[in-house]
């Protein structure tokens, strides 16, 4: 482990990485390529990915030993995510989403908070979601209107929050709500807390109609005077967005391993097809145009895997650059991802178009890239800020 979080340069990858990758190939190819398609086309949930990653513990790997977890390190999840969204970037966002959920406790949580939810996330029993988007409060969170008020020995939640993912299929959720809202600063005003599913005065909407990613539910989520014990408040009050803002500089190297994978997919789907398409008399790789083509998408990938594994280093290290180089690498990656597919689409040419084969999806799913964890925008402006300061 010391390899990889002290390293000689930004990161370094070990032997073990590489094992990793292999399993986690294997374990794609055998129990989450084969539904990805049924899975898009029918707008389901990937239960066959979930079993599969949950049986080998890729679900949550993150977690740490002491709770039943594989306590992996920053690098090897981004590995799994890569390595998932290569084949089906859905299934990808279930060990994406188990550690936005779970982030804030296991940076913030207190001791009982950790025992109580950590364990049985990482044995699979349940599952978590991440509450922070409102209608009209998106990019700009600290605008959130959702609240909690404290009442003896409990909070009192009103509000509601959007876009939340696997809402509906999630055991638990990490909620952030305003809880002083005469606080002199909006950043301590809001505070974080657990809910559970079966918590009295919560309840989840209809699926929303996505472009891509469309067997991942998405749903928006209610609190009408939703009533939680005092202790499930996560930190101390009026460190929510504190803590939130935290969970993202450690979460969007994943965004950004998802676009990768996605990316590098699109590439592998466009290398076979350009070796047995023929076209005047002859395989179209041969064309240097095509060539030019996949050098550029080769190159891009290349860059943004470096930039996606750089990033997860500084994160889990402490670097205090880790908040430009998370943002960096979730934005230049699915930037990347949607130029790839695009690109790799074209190479398909008029069967690019068609839903018979996998570019088309991988196209769609990239786009949602560039706007989760914080729009490509929103990226940017986190990256120059940090630049002016120095």
């Amino acid at each position: 482990m010391t390899d990889v979080l002290n390293p000689p340069g930004p990161y370094a990858l070990c032997e073990h990485h590489e094992e990793l990758r292999a399993v986690i190939r294997e374990l794609a190819a055998k129990e989450i390529l084969p539904y990805a398609a049924d899975v898009d086309e029918q707008e389901r949930f990937p239960v066959e990915a979930y079993e599969g990653l949950t049986n080998a513990g890729f679900h949550a790997a993150h977690i740490g030993e002491e709770y039943g977890g594989q306590g992996a390190d920053a690098i090897s999840v981004c590995l799994m995510v890569e390595e998932i969204a290569r084949v089906d970037a859905t299934a990808a966002l279930i060990p994406i989403v188990n550690r936005l959920g779970t982030q804030a406790v296991i940076r913030s949580g207190s001791a009982e908070l950790k025992q109580r939810l950590l364990p049985a996330v990482a044995s699979g029993e349940v599952s978590m979601a991440y509450a922070l988007s409102e209608r009209e409060a998106g990019s700009d969170a600290a605008a959130m209107s959702t609240n909690a008020r404290s009442d003896s020995d409990t909070w009192i939640l009103n509000g509601a929050k959007c876009w939340v993912t696997h809402a509906g299929f999630a055991t638990w959720y990490t909620v952030m709500a305003v809880t002083n809202p005469e606080a002199a600063s909006r950043s301590d005003a809001i505070s974080a807390f657990l809910v559970h599913k079966e918590d009295p005065g919560f309840s989840v909407g209809p699926c929303t109609r996505k472009m891509g990613l469309r067997g991942s539910p998405m749903r928006d989520i209610y609190f009408d005077n939703c009533v939680i014990p005092a202790d499930r408040i996560v930190g101390e009050p009026g460190s929510g967005l504190k803590i939130a803002l935290g969970t993202l500089d450690h979460t969007r190297p994943l965004a950004g391993a998802q676009a990768l994978g996605i990316a590098q997919g699109a590439l592998d789907a466009a290398l076979g097809h350009v070796k047995e398409r023929r076209q005047f008399g002859k395989a179209i790789a041969e064309f240097q145009g095509v060539q030019f083509m996949l050098a550029d998408m080769g190159t891009k990938i290349e860059a943004a895997r470096h930039l996606v594994y750089a990033s997860a280093a500084a994160s889990e290290r402490g670097d205090e650059r880790r908040g430009f180089m998370s943002a960096a690498a979730k934005t230049f990656a699915s930037d990347v991802a949607l130029s790839v597919t695009a690109d790799a689409v074209q190479l398909f040419g008029g069967a690019g178009y068609t839903r018979d084969v996998p570019v088309e999806r991988m196209m769609r799913d990239a786009k949602s890239t560039q706007i989760v964890e914080g729009t490509n925008q929103i990226q940017r402006m986190v990256m120059a800020r940090a630049l002016l300061k120095g």
